[in-house]
């Protein structure tokens, strides 16, 4: 390798030049050290041909040597994803707490087992293999962000502003960005709260600063003041904090993971290859660029998270799914207080996925109704599916959302009077992280890595097969009851004819309408 061959050239040099022996024994020590790193380092090799300067973004050994020297004190863990993942002092202490592997717990299985991570919610009750946590998550975000920091400030002029303290804040907000989510992740947040609080939207961003500060508070983590400032909200340097969380255009590490995680795990295979960005990234006037003929990997990014939600987190039996488990979680509020838990972070993080299993093994009169649905779902006695259509891209910017009170008024005659209660509706957005806007017009690009412009690139100039709308709104409608499912599906077609002139295509078959269930997966 390049170290090694360097290596050699020290040694003559030192013979040549009668450099003193003490001093060639500490340089031999130093690269030795550079060297043992290297081979233990997913790094890529150093392109420098000077020790200690870097040339055309390469990668220098003072570089290696802070990397290593991180190294040192580090526990390493073995991820499925990552390979080997080194975790400071720092972040072990926010690990190992109760309060962080709550992040492991899950549905229906031990609390040592653990959670569909993310977006998946419930993923796994369709896909078998979706049984990953977000605590593996958090951990994958944490080593790409420390990776990433490294390469920036490796690829970057000697004097660029980013110091190994910079780096720790960055590895630091990767790995808690999430721990303010609550049980089922979104579905939590986006379809259980809002019957319940009113005024300003709760969001897991907020709870995971507050329970930033509990975490520090209850188990007296010592930190600079500075750095967990940092790690919660942007001051500076705003292109530390869009590595992990990229509000500007959404290319970031936190969907790097999840995507390569999430496919893995559901079997769907992936085509994005973040590795070739990693290795391109620059920042110019404090924003991350990527080099222009990277642009169809950036559009790749977009595309397979639009295509995961499409088969895998919105899949209509996973949506089904969702809304009972939300029904459940609503008839046990009250009981339980699950809504009330959401404002004091002391009681929130013993919220998690297990809350489902308190409801299924609790005999009290009151959850009853809320216990039934839990073992409709374990049952696979869940929602059936009637049909579904996409909103017209016409109609998507004045979109009202359809309720079941529309259906039961488009009903005909039918030997069934239907009821809002007998049905459920769900509305699903996919898009390319930017709503109706495409997100490669907020990208930044540079020619090579000479160059200091930056600039955005037309769609038009790269490809015409890049779609032109970028939002898809798809609204699915679910009989409660299996012996509905005819009566549902004509007055839902019935509303679709009324409304748009046109009825979907992805109706539920023949045997389903008559009440009969076919294999639930």
């Amino acid at each position: 390798s390049f170290l090694q061959s360097l290596f050699i050239a020290f040694f003559i040099a030192a013979c040549l030049s009668s450099l003193s022996l003490r001093h060639f024994h500490h340089l031999s020590q130093e690269i030795r050290t550079v060297l043992q790193c290297e081979r233990r380092s997913r790094i890529p090799q150093p392109r420098s041909t000077t020790m200690g300067a870097s040339s055309n973004g390469g990668y220098c050994a003072s570089n290696y040597a802070s990397y290593c020297q991180n190294r040192r004190f580090s526990k390493e863990v073995l991820d499925n994803v990552h390979g080997t993942i080194y975790l400071d002092p720092l972040a072990l202490k926010f690990v190992d707490t109760e309060q962080f592997q709550r992040q492991v717990r899950r549905f229906g299985i031990s609390s040592s087992s653990s959670q569909s991570y993310l977006f998946a919610g419930l993923t796994n009750t369709v896909y078998p293999g979706a049984v990953h946590s977000r605590f593996e998550h958090s951990l994958g975000v944490y080593h790409l962000a420390g990776e990433v920091a490294y390469r920036l400030r490796a690829q970057q002029d000697p004097d660029f502003p980013v110091e190994d303290f910079d780096i720790k804040t960055v590895k630091l907000a990767g790995l808690l960005h999430d721990i303010g989510h609550g049980p089922f992740s979104h579905t939590f947040e986006r379809q259980f709260l809002p019957r319940f609080l009113s005024g300003a939207p709760w969001s897991h961003e907020d709870m995971s600063i507050s329970m930033i500060d509990y975490i520090v508070d209850k188990h007296h983590i010592d930190i600079e003041p500075e750095c967990l400032k940092k790690a919660k909200s942007p001051t500076e340097k705003q292109f530390l904090y869009d590595i992990v969380a990229n509000g500007r255009n959404g290319v970031d590490v936190d969907k790097f993971d999840y995507l390569v995680r999430d496919s893995r795990a559901c079997g769907v295979g992936c085509g994005f290859m973040f590795p070739r960005l990693m290795g391109s990234m620059r920042v110019l006037g404090d924003e991350i660029c990527y080099r222009a003929k990277d642009y169809l990997t950036v559009y790749k990014l977009f595309s397979t998270r639009a295509e995961m939600h499409r088969t895998v987190y919105t899949h209509a039996k996973v949506k089904g799914i969702e809304l009972m488990a939300v029904d459940a979680l609503s008839k046990a509020n009250e009981s339980l207080g699950i809504a009330d838990a959401v404002q004091n972070p002391g009681e929130f993080w013993k919220l998690d996925d297990t809350i489902l299993k308190r409801i299924e093994v609790d005999e009290r009169p009151e959850l009853k109704e809320a216990r039934d649905l839990v073992l409709r779902i374990r049952r696979r006695d869940i929602y059936q599916f009637c049909n579904e259509f996409a909103v017209p891209k016409e109609k998507l910017d004045h979109f009202n959302d359809v309720t079941p009170q529309d259906i039961i008024c488009s009903q005909k005659s039918s030997d069934v009077t239907l009821k809002e209660e007998d049905i459920a509706v769900s509305t699903v957005q996919i898009d390319l992280t930017r709503g109706s806007s495409n997100p490669l017009e907020s990208v930044k690009f540079f020619q090579d890595h000479d160059s200091t412009d930056k600039f955005t690139i037309p769609v038009e100039h790269i490809s015409h097969l890049i779609p032109a709308v970028c939002q898809d709104k798809i609204v699915r409608v679910y009989a409660k009851k299996p012996e509905l499912v005819e009566a549902v599906s004509q007055a839902f077609e019935n509303f679709q004819m009324t409304t748009y002139g046109v009825k979907g295509i992805l109706a539920t078959p023949e045997k389903k309408r008559n009440g009969k269930r076919l294999f639930p997966y």
